[in-house]
């Protein structure tokens, strides 16, 4: 299982949008990544950088957003609606969607996504998925 460091992470979004910005071409996931950036146009001072992208801290404490974390997290939906896991997200997904726009649905998501994580960290058991999916339902 490919497990990327922060820095890895960092580096990867900064240089999709490097080749976005220079019209180069981009693999599948570096084009997934590319759209969302673009629908996140406060985030490109902080993507132009790389060097700063790596020493920059997004700690809880600096009431900060984490770039990095925002952009990771729509491709995790992404990935989880394309593959309908947990079970019923695609179809919780499109209802949000439907109702408020693709970007919009995917904060909403995020919302139920870094819930369902907190419960976990916080209970030490697996992520709920079903609780997940229950939490999307209700966002519609």
């Amino acid at each position: 299982m490919f497990t990327p460091s922060s820095d890895d992470v960092r580096r990867f979004f900064c240089e999709s949008y490097r080749k976005l910005r220079a019209g180069e071409v981009l693999t599948p996931m570096e084009a997934m990544a590319a759209d969302w950036i673009s629908h996140h146009p406060e985030y490109e001072d902080v993507l132009k950088d790389v060097e700063h992208a790596l020493t920059r801290d997004y700690s809880v404490e600096g009431g900060q957003a984490n770039p990095f974390l925002h952009l990771s997290m729509h491709l995790s939906i992404e990935e989880q609606v394309s593959i309908d896991q947990p079970r019923g997200v695609r179809d919780a997904a499109a209802a949000l969607a439907q109702r408020y726009g693709q970007h919009e649905a995917h904060h909403r998501i995020m919302e139920c996504l870094g819930e369902m994580i907190w419960a976990s960290q916080r209970s030490g058991m697996p992520p709920d998925g079903a609780a997940y999916v229950e939490c999307l339902r209700r966002q519609v």
